[in-house]
């Protein structure tokens, strides 16, 4: 279902703010998945309600350059 998943930590909200933004300039679906939950990236209130400090699974199937630079600055080893 998608081709990239990437695992990601957000440690303030304004890097929630800065991912979401960028998602939204995407015209793919991008879908954040932690434990059980799973919600659309492009949801400022989804990802607030998510929490920041956890690792959490970005799962998409497109390609946009500017949003992947951006997802890399977050990835966790």
């Amino acid at each position: 279902m998608y081709e990239t998943v990437k695992v990601v930590r957000f440690s303030d909200m304004d890097e929630v703010r800065e991912f979401v933004r960028a998602a939204e300039d995407c015209d793919f679906d991008i879908d954040v998945k932690y434990n059980r939950t799973m919600i659309d990236a492009k949801s400022l209130l989804g990802m607030i309600g998510l929490g920041i400090k956890k690792n959490i699974q970005v799962c998409y199937g497109g390609q946009n350059k500017k949003f992947e630079n951006m997802v890399e600055k977050y990835v966790v080893a």
